[in-house]
Parts: C-alpha cells; structure tokens; sequence
C-alpha cells in the first residue's frame, strides 16, 4: 500500500522527500490508521522531518469578530441560532481598529497569523468591504491574515484576494457519509464550491474537521482521504476535537474519542497530506500535555495561541510556552 513515504527528490533534513499525491482511498488511510502505533508514528515523523523542521511550531491566533446568530444547524457550533440553549448571544461586526489592537497584541504574543471568524452562512456586501479593510490592516502590520466567514462565490472569493488574504478556512468537519448527521443547512458539495471559488481567486486554502462528533473510524478515514484527494492538499489542515458546549445537539451525543485515537488522524493527515501544515486546533484545553505531544510527534506543527478560539476555551499562551519549551521546540516567525 502506498504510504507516502517513497522518495520524490532531494532530503530537506535528512530523508527522502515524500511525493504529493491526490488520489488517497477512504481503504489506503483506513489501513494507514490501523497500523501499529509505533509504525504509524515513524512513518508520520519520516514524512514530516522530509520538508519541515521537527522542533518548529507555527503559531496563530483567532479571533471571532461576529458571535452568534448563524442560520446553520451545525450540530457542535453554539453560535448556531438554531441552538437556542447554545449560550452564545448574537454581536455587530467588530470596528476595523478593535481587530487590528487585537492583532497587535498577537504580533506581540509571537503570532504569525492572525486569523478572523465571522458566525455568518455567507457575507452581505457591506459586511465584506468592513472584513477587506481588516485584511489589509493585518497584512500592514506584518502578519498573515486569514478569515472563515462561510460559504463564499466566486466574487467574494477575488475580493478578498484583492484585499491581500493569504488563507480562508472552510472546514468540511466530517466524511461525506456522515456529514448529513451533522448538517442539515448546507450540503457536503456547497463546501467543496467554496474551496473550489477560494482556489480559483489565488488563495490559500485552511480546510480540516472535527473529530468526536459520534463518527466512526471509518468516517475518520474518509474524512483524511476527501481533504488529501482535493486536486490541491489545503495549507493548512486544522484537526479539531470537539469541544461539548451545552445547549447544542452534540453535548450528549457524542462519546469523547480515546487520545490515541485522535492522534492516529493526525499521523493520517500528515502522511498524506506531507506539505502542508496539520493544525492541532480545537479541544486542546481538555488535552494533557502528553496526549499533545504525541499528536506533535506524529505531525502537528501549527497550533493556536491565546485563551479562546472563537467560543471556546483555549490554552494559555503562558502553558504552550511552557510545554514547548520542556519538548525543546521553538515557535516559528516564518509564514507559510
């Protein structure tokens, strides 16, 4: 079975180069994630020290500029006003310069990317101009800019490229299969329109999933084989726990996902997706130091600083630090 682990051309650190491919099967990540633990880290680690540096962290921080008040029915999202128990009251568009005082004390924090949410099904034309201007007074301070703001056209998608936007996050959360359980407001396909609209502006693409939501293995799999058989890997490929929040369908649904199963997937998405930058996102609040070492060993190298990401708790920046520093990493000031 194919691993991604052939050599391709020059070593960056020592190892052959992994080929990009984008003909992953649900049944090729499904046996990848079935491997022994012990292969399955050494393999992800080989892919990963071929084309980044294994002691190198990327650092983001995210910032919702629009709570609450969605149209969708994600079943894990308390922004949802369809959850009226969700907890989450619905808030005006931040002002240009309350984003960009945030971004600054992100630069500050060591942030190389600052990424911006908006709880919206898709943006009305005012609200867009407000986000192009956010965008351009990131990208004047030095950072990388990144927003999710739902589902996008064509010319939305130019617009934002125009304003200077270097990633758009657009998650396709689970497997094709199961995404229905999960969604009823949009369809699996409006997602991949979305990519489709931001790749053809000349942008960047940030597009991953959550694990937890009562899937199966299986899901998993089709989940890592859908975003590493896009015609282009994302960028960046956040991997998200979910985060139970009362008053949403999934705060008693769904049974927490054992540690080592989670890191499995990320171990997956490196393997098969070996350029880009695997995040390890959402849920890292309720993780031990240890369960996240592990998922850095087996390929993340992208996390969030800050104490919130959008609606949900996040690590002190002060405990990364620390975690890094005891694992003898260091955060990275390169974009990318």
């Amino acid at each position: 079975m194919p691993d991604g682990s052939s050599p391709d051309t020059l070593p960056m650190h020592g190892t052959p180069m992994p080929p990009v491919r984008t003909d992953w099967t649900r049944d090729e990540v499904a046996a990848l994630m079935a491997l022994p633990f012990p292969d399955l880290i050494y393999r992800a680690q080989t892919v990963h020290r071929a084309r980044f540096d294994p002691t190198e962290m990327q650092i983001s921080t995210l910032l919702s500029i629009k709570t609450g008040g969605c149209p969708e029915d994600c079943a894990y999202c308390p922004q949802s006003a369809m959850h009226e128990d969700g907890g989450v009251k619905a808030s005006r568009l931040m002002a240009v310069e309350e984003v960009l005082k945030e971004a600054r004390a992100a630069k500050a924090a060591g942030a190389a990317r600052f990424c911006m949410g908006a709880a919206w099904r898709s943006p009305k034309e005012h609200d867009l101009e407000t986000v192009c201007a956010m965008v351009e007074g990131v990208k004047a301070l030095g950072l990388e800019s990144c927003v999710t703001l739902g589902m996008l056209d064509n010319s939305q998608a130019h617009r934002l490229k125009d304003a200077g936007l270097d990633y758009y996050n657009h998650n396709i959360d689970t497997s094709p299969e199961y995404y229905g359980d999960i969604i009823s407001t949009r369809t699996f396909q409006d997602r991949l329109d979305t990519l489709e609209n931001v790749r053809d502006a000349g942008i960047n693409v940030c597009c991953g999933g959550i694990v937890g939501m009562g899937e199966d293995s299986t899901d998993r799999a089709g989940m890592i084989a859908t975003l590493a058989s896009l015609p282009r890997h994302p960028e960046s490929v956040p991997i998200n726990m979910l985060v139970r929040v009362e008053g949403t369908p999934l705060a008693d649904r769904a049974e927490a996902v054992d540690p080592i199963e989670f890191v499995r997937t990320i171990a997956a998405a490196r393997i098969t997706m070996p350029a880009s930058r695997v995040r390890l996102a959402a849920g890292r609040e309720d993780m031990t130091d240890e369960a996240q070492t592990l998922c850095f060993l087996a390929g993340a190298n992208s996390i969030f600083y800050g104490e919130r990401l959008l609606t949900t708790p996040n690590p002190a920046a002060m405990r990364d630090r620390q975690l890094l520093d005891r694992l003898g990493m260091h955060t990275s000031h390169k974009q990318g």
